[in-house]
């Protein structure tokens, strides 16, 4: 499969998920609107395990189980996949193992246990340590890697935001996506691409862990010594070269925003309207607030598991 989802197999996707959860909520954020514009969040927090995440992970396990008989699923994760691995593993009744980062978000980490998954997290400083162990353990028969940032049928997940996106809303002017390892960037692309071509993607990235970014940037993948952000859902340092070139055919546009901005982000989503958004979540509302963009606005807030230090270094109360 390509590294574009196809809008058939979005529409498909679309189908699958409507079995576990219904369309999120799109509101619009009349406190954060610039003069002249109309922001919306597209808020992705009420999900199983408070993010976007399960979206692909059903829709991959659910897809790939057809097709073979699996025993175990893996994934090496920073903590929002990891727990839709688990999610999808316990829902669709098989056994999960994810390997994280030695430092991973204990709020995250918690998740995935209280799922019943089995983690390792020791050895790996990074979500590339994490992948390689993940990858040598998957080599064992009846294991199933899904892997966020390469497997094929993942993508076709989280594009079914694009596709509920041009349901919920007409003339949109453009949408702001994290980018991590841009499976999501991918899928929502491609479903708005596919269905309201005017619309401009815009890929947000942190300051601190901008592979992909730079990557587009360049037309070539170019990795990062360190990946060493808040925002660890983002956190990625060895792009793909299939990714780069896909998000450089739907992606119009990318930014980065500061550890500061996304921390002022996460206090304005929940301070003015009622938003509780980890700093990954809140990366697209820092992006638009520095550059605010003309007409009707989308912004994605992808995930909601935010840890006590971050909610201090916002101003939240835990």
């Amino acid at each position: 499969m390509p590294t574009l989802p196809e809008l058939s197999a979005i529409r498909e996707a679309q189908q699958l998920l409507a079995h576990y959860f219904p369309p999120t909520p799109l509101v619009m954020a009349q406190s954060l609107s610039a003069d002249g514009g109309e922001m919306y969040l597209k808020i992705e927090t009420g999900l199983p395990t408070a993010s976007f995440k399960p979206r692909g992970a059903i829709y991959a396990l659910a897809t790939n189980l057809k097709r073979r008989q699996i025993e175990e699923v893996t994934a090496s994760s920073t903590g929002n996949h990891g727990a839709a691995t688990a999610f999808a593993a316990k829902t669709l009744g098989v056994a999960a193992t994810i390997f994280l980062p030695e430092r991973a978000n204990p709020v995250k980490l918690k998740k995935i246990e209280d799922l019943g998954a089995r983690t390792i997290c020791h050895g790996s400083i990074d979500l590339a340590g994490a992948f390689q162990k993940a990858r040598e353990y998957s080599q064992k028969p009846g294991i199933y890697f899904l892997n966020d940032a390469t497997d094929p049928d993942l993508p076709a997940g989280p594009a079914t935001i694009g596709l509920e996106l041009t349901q919920q809303l007409q003339d949109l002017s453009a949408v702001f996506v994290p980018m991590g390892d841009t499976a999501l960037i991918r899928g929502v692309a491609a479903a708005i691409k596919a269905l309201s071509p005017g619309t401009k993607v815009i890929g947000v990235q942190p300051e601190h862990a901008p592979s992909y970014v730079l990557s587009w940037r360049a037309g070539r993948p170019v990795p990062t010594d360190t990946c060493d952000t808040c925002a660890d859902g983002l956190a990625t340092r060895t792009p793909e070269a299939e990714n780069v070139e896909a998000i450089r055919k739907v992606v119009d546009e990318v930014r980065l925003v500061s550890e500061a901005q996304m921390l002022s982000a996460i206090h304005d989503l929940y301070a003015r309207e009622n938003v509780l958004a980890e700093p990954s979540g809140a990366a697209t509302t820092a992006a638009y607030l520095a550059q605010p963009v003309s007409g009707r606005v989308a912004l994605l807030v992808t995930g909601a598991n935010i840890s006590d230090d971050i909610r201090r270094s916002a101003g939240i109360p835990a």
